[in-house]
């Protein structure tokens, strides 16, 4: 298969209060607003190379609206068509818009709305968001967090084999590692890319019978330096730190997790590994072997599980099935050196 999917473009996310969550990416993150339209308002980070990596838009509950990938070519981008038609999803193209052109928007089989487009406009600050280095964008800022770009999203499906089968056969991401639990088969994360990063699409399971669930979107800083200093940032504003800094097993980055004013999660990440081996095998970790954290000397919260928009309700349990709930995989992948008292 040609490489279909160069990387991942822009994110649209819901938020019930526009105003608060806008606020918290200007001023806690560091974002720049460039745009509104109407209940939609479109960010980016000083190092994006299009004109935004995030659209914030009014809705009832937080979660993701769509997710938005570059192609590596206009051949790629109707190839990529012609292959999700042909497993029977049906979408749509849609006209130029919002400084991209054409794109073709579709529901995958697992909820999320994807959308695909080649031509876009590169972003070339003017003023005094100038950069003196011709390669970058815009200049760097030291205002809140200030990520670089936007790194990767993570989503949640019932199956995790299968969205990472489907997402490999139809568009041809890469599966770079699966999480199985220790306890019993049952597979509850799985990384894909489109490129040498570890990951730019992750997806966890969901036992909640909600299709097209979003878990957390996610930024990147160059250093680790420039991610402890965000954390102290994000505490000195009042953003309460949900599990990290630490580095994660699979990909090896250094994350922080925290939510923005809406509920929703989002990640900071630095470090990790490329990986550009084109015949690559996933390797099937366990909690215990530290997937999560690699150094497995701290449980991970139970509020991670928690996907968006939130489930409305306890979600019946197959019999015999593991996990259902989101308590019950909280409670499934739990370090094992930590519930031991080893950690």
């Amino acid at each position: 298969m040609i490489q279909l999917l160069s990387h991942l473009a822009h994110l649209e996310i819901t938020t019930p209060d526009l105003d608060a969550s806008v606020r918290f990416y200007e001023e806690q993150m560091g974002m720049r607003e460039v745009e509104r339209d109407g209940d939609s308002v479109f960010l980016r980070c000083w190092g994006d190379y299009y004109t935004y990596s995030l659209v914030v838009t009014r809705g009832e509950q937080p979660g993701l609206a769509h997710m938005a990938w570059r192609t590596s070519s206009p051949e790629a981008l109707e190839e990529a068509v012609r292959r999700i038609e042909a497993s029977g999803v049906q979408g749509e193209w849609r006209d130029a818009q919002h400084r991209h052109g054409r794109a073709y928007r579709f529901t995958g089989p697992y909820g999320h709305v994807m959308e695909l487009f080649w031509e876009v406009e590169k972003h070339r600050a003017e003023g005094q968001h100038r950069s003196q280095y011709p390669d970058r964008p815009s200049r760097r800022t030291n205002h809140g967090v200030a990520p670089r770009f936007l790194d990767h999203v993570t989503v949640a499906a019932s199956d995790v084999r299968g969205f990472a089968k489907w997402y490999r056969e139809t568009l041809g991401f890469r599966i770079m590692a699966y999480t199985s639990l220790d306890e019993a088969p049952v597979t509850v994360f799985a990384v894909l890319t489109t490129n040498e990063k570890s990951h730019d699409l992750g997806v966890v399971l969901d036992g909640s019978g909600v299709p097209g669930r979003v878990n957390h979107i996610a930024f990147w800083v160059d250093t680790r330096e420039e991610h402890l200093v965000a954390a102290d940032v994000l505490l000195e504003g009042g953003t309460a730190i949900e599990y990290g800094p630490s580095i994660h097993g699979i990909g090896e980055q250094t994350y922080l997790y925290f939510r923005e004013p809406s509920g929703l999660r989002v990640e900071l990440n630095t470090g990790g590994y490329r990986n550009y081996v084109p015949d690559w095998e996933p390797h099937d970790w366990k909690p215990s072997q530290g997937s999560n954290s690699l150094y497995r000397n701290s449980s991970m919260p139970h509020s991670m599980t928690e996907s968006f928009p939130p489930a409305p309700g306890p979600s019946a349990t197959e019999e015999g099935a593991l996990p259902g709930t989101e308590d019950d995989l909280a409670a499934a992948i739990q370090n094992p050196y930590a519930r031991q008292g080893r950690g």
